[in-house]
């Protein structure tokens, strides 16, 4: 019997999680070519890059927690709502 198999693990589980690891790798290699300078944009606070993926991140959640709450639409939409949110985040934060 594995560790792991009391959690559900599918393809989308596992694409999921190892997305955010590869996220969490190349923002530590930008760090490490590129180090961060912390800015002020539309949020009211000072952020770094990694701060302002955080807040992405967090975002995210909150979005697909509305999405399934609000709306009986797929839920491919709001992951897409996500991504531009973060795109904005990113960028203009």
């Amino acid at each position: 019997m594995s560790v792991f198999a009391w959690m559900a693990w599918t393809w989308p589980t596992a694409i999921f999680f190892a997305s955010i690891a590869l996220l969490l790798v190349v923002m530590t290699v930008l760090e490490l070519v590129w180090p961060s300078v912390e800015r002020r944009g539309f949020l009211p606070i000072e952020t770094s890059r990694g701060d302002r993926l955080f807040i992405s991140l967090l975002s995210a959640a909150y979005i697909h927690l509305a999405w399934l709450g609000l709306s009986d639409l797929p839920l491919w939409y709001a992951s897409g709502l996500a991504l531009l949110w973060a795109g904005i985040v990113m960028r203009w934060a």
